[in-house]
């Protein structure tokens, strides 16, 4: 293999890069992005850059480029040839390449039909949050549809700068399909001790914005409200859409990959192409443990799983011994830090560990059949540490 192109730009695709250079991958690396800067952390983006604490020079990612690749930056790919590995970019160039790495990450999922309402906001990349974050006026009001990881780390971080916060949330809690309903109640707590108006188990029926007759007619201008599908509605100066991601995967429709939520991959990032593998949001991997499917959203899988995707591109479809740890997160929000790993089903026995709901400091456990398959801490990173080594990483064919 003499020259590897790696397909998106963020964290994913540096990790990726970094791996290929660490296992001895001395060929040619580009490495494409649509955005036109150089990789960046994203996390911050909803918390401290968002209030002003870190500059967007603090979020980057690698400074120097011991990586000796070619960088082609803001322009997206828009095709796969996987007869021949090339990749066809946006202004017409064509990348030749022996093995590829797709990492083009997902898209924050819009609300329909109000993508060009000003006001209404989603959080994804820099552009994203200095936009946001210029809307984020003291007393102004802001209603964030969606309670997810994104979201309540928005509604935190508004709050602190003296907006009127509600978010809205159509499952009975926060994070409920992470933590269950039970700590997921948990987590609506600091909502509400923090002066954050909570309302689930309620959709959201639509946007309201205002009329500008300078417009198309029925077209609007910026957005003055929320429509419950309940029938109440909610006042808004500004409005966060924290709805998921959706895989970017539309440039590979054609290729051979086998796609649905996202390129669908083997335990390894392996896909149906032996020179190409996936990784990040937009990688669809096999759990061994559940034979199922399915895209890690998280920093740290961004960060650790590329390495073995790599191996397999390297070992040229050569069966090697690997595991894959359990996926993880964190979430600051409202001066606490939320830690979980594992997956848990909502027919998981938990235990409290250490600490109480009543205080929301604890460490919670999941056991399914007796077996530790996934462990919370909130405010209890020594305890949680300790934990999360017990569990047990899925072993995957590399």
């Amino acid at each position: 293999m003499k020259h590897v192109a790696i397909v998106g730009a963020s964290l994913a695709g540096l990790s990726a890069a970094r791996a290929l250079r660490t296992q001895g991958f001395d060929g040619q690396l580009t490495v494409i992005g649509d955005e036109a800067r150089r990789p960046y952390d994203r996390p911050p983006l909803s918390k401290e850059f968002l209030c002003g604490n870190v500059s967007e020079a603090d979020l980057a990612l690698e400074s120097d480029d011991d990586l000796q690749a070619d960088w082609r930056l803001g322009v997206a790919a828009v095709k796969l040839d996987s007869g021949c590995g090339a990749i066809e970019l946006a202004d017409g160039t064509r990348i030749d390449a022996d093995g590829v790495v797709i990492a083009t990450g997902s898209r924050a999922r819009r609300w329909p039909g109000c993508e060009d309402m000003a006001g209404v906001h989603v959080i994804r990349t820099i552009a994203d949050a200095v936009a946001l974050r210029e809307d984020l006026v003291p007393g102004a009001q802001l209603v964030v549809i969606g309670a997810g990881f994104i979201g309540a780390e928005v509604a935190s971080t508004a709050r602190k700068l003296g907006l009127d916060v509600t978010v809205v949330e159509a499952a009975p809690t926060p994070l409920q399909t992470q933590l269950g309903g039970w700590l997921g109640g948990v987590v609506a707590g600091a909502h509400a001790a923090n002066g954050t108006k909570l309302i689930c188990g309620v959709g959201v029926a639509g946007l309201v914005g205002e009329k500008r007759a300078l417009r198309a007619p029925g077209s609007v201008g910026r957005v003055t409200g929320v429509d419950l599908a309940d029938g109440r509605h909610l006042p808004a100066d500004v409005v966060v859409v924290g709805i998921g991601g959706v895989p970017n995967i539309d440039w590979l429709h054609g290729s051979g990959l086998e796609l649905g939520n996202g390129v669908h991959c083997g335990a390894n990032g392996q896909t149906a192409l032996p020179n190409v593998v996936a990784v990040g949001d937009c990688a669809a991997w096999l759990d061994t443990t559940t034979n199922a499917r399915h895209r890690v959203e998280h920093w740290t899988g961004a960060l650790e799983r590329p390495a073995l995707a790599v191996a397999s591109l390297l070992a040229g479809g050569a069966r090697q011994e690997a595991t894959v740890k359990p996926p993880y997160f964190w979430s600051d929000q409202y001066g606490s830090r939320i830690q979980f790993a594992g997956l848990a089903r909502p027919d998981d026995e938990i235990t409290i560990e250490e600490g109480s709901c009543e205080d929301r400091c604890l460490l919670a456990t999941y056991r399914r059949d007796g077996r530790l398959v996934a462990v919370l801490g909130i405010d209890q990173p020594r305890l949680f540490t300790r934990w999360r080594r017990q569990l047990i990483p899925t072993p995957a064919a590399v």
